[in-house]
């Protein structure tokens, strides 16, 4: 609540809460309303979670995940704490199932909450409020739960349901997939602004970093499941390329241009991808490979040409002054 000369204002989403006779102090800070989906791939034992939303970084309040204990969407009227409580309970040894009954049970405003929550162990629950904004619902499917509110139609979390059921893929493909199939149901009544997907290993080291295999947001765009896919599409590329650069210090060459030439595919619109394959090539004695590769590499991007010395330095780039002469020749 904000006093500007003597006038009392009330945000939208306070004003709605406080009509259904929910108190002030219980008031979320950000009404998300949105679609998502939590889920377990059954053969890597990844846990993910993806969201899309017309409100802006809902990547920032809805999805939650850690390796080897279970993921959480919270969203509507958010009450942020279903995520990282949701984990924590879950972590102690409790199914998701559980863990929600008594999250809810603590919540004064479960009426306007929506969550959906699954453990390691692929137990799934959600619950979508009486008074979350119609419409809104969630389907329970094997290892994934879908749930959606203000939306277009009812018929929204079928969709993603039939969605994820029927897609192949991993597991970003798949819940991609019950996104893409919200959207084209008709999705959030209000538009599509931003959109996340989180998704930890299914092979926990207990360190967080380690164990997350994919996180992006999509804060605020006019089409942001179309930039989440070619943002996935892109983080396949890197996780290719970054394999190369491993086998490239262990100095197994055939190894990095197998992944190199993979994360050129994925990411063909990127020159400095090509390049270091062509680094590659040098290093495993195919010199004459890697010259065209070069050529064409330093044509659409110079500064890599001016690079390209500064690599014996490093190690990365073998010092002979004669191959040199040729690369920079291209």
């Amino acid at each position: 609540m904000k006093i500007f000369n003597n006038i009392i204002i009330i945000s939208l989403s306070s004003f709605w809460l406080l009509s259904l006779g929910i108190t002030q102090k219980l008031l979320p800070s950000r009404p998300v309303a949105t679609y998502s989906i939590v889920a377990k791939d059954e053969i890597t034992g990844e846990l993910g979670v993806a969201v899309q939303s017309h409100w802006f970084s809902v990547g920032s309040v809805v999805p939650w995940a850690k390796a080897g204990v279970g993921a959480v969407a919270t969203q509507s009227f958010v009450k942020v704490d279903y995520g990282p409580e949701g984990l924590r309970l879950m972590e102690s040894g409790m199914t998701a199932i559980k863990a929600l009954e008594i999250l809810i049970s603590q919540d004064d405003g479960e009426a306007v909450r929506q969550i959906g929550m699954i453990d390691f162990n692929g137990n799934v629950t959600a619950h979508t409020g009486k008074r979350c904004i119609e419409h809104a619902g969630h389907i329970i499917g094997e290892n994934y739960s879908v749930q959606a509110n203000m939306m277009a139609k009812s018929t929204v979390p079928k969709a993603m349901a039939n969605a994820f059921d029927n897609s192949k893929g991993d597991l970003a493909d798949r819940m991609m997939a019950a996104l893409e199939a919200a959207e084209a149901e008709g999705g959030d009544i209000r538009g599509k602004q931003s959109a996340a997907m989180l998704i930890v290993s299914g092979d926990p080291t207990g360190v967080d970093w380690k164990d997350t295999i994919l996180s992006l947001r999509i804060e605020d765009h006019p089409t942001p499941l179309v930039e989440l896919k070619r943002l996935i599409r892109i983080h396949r590329a890197y996780q290719h390329a970054n394999m190369g650069d491993q086998y490239m210090e262990t100095e197994e060459i055939e190894k990095a241009l197998s992944e190199y030439s993979k994360a050129t595919e994925f990411y063909p619109e990127n020159a400095e991808l090509p390049y270091w394959s062509a680094i590659a090539l040098v290093n495993g004695g195919r010199l004459e490979d890697a010259l065209p590769v070069f050529k064409s590499v330093f044509r659409r991007n110079p500064n890599l040409k001016t690079m390209t010395p500064r690599l014996t330095n490093s190690g990365l780039l073998i010092d002979d002054k004669e191959i040199l002469r040729r690369i920079m020749n291209q």
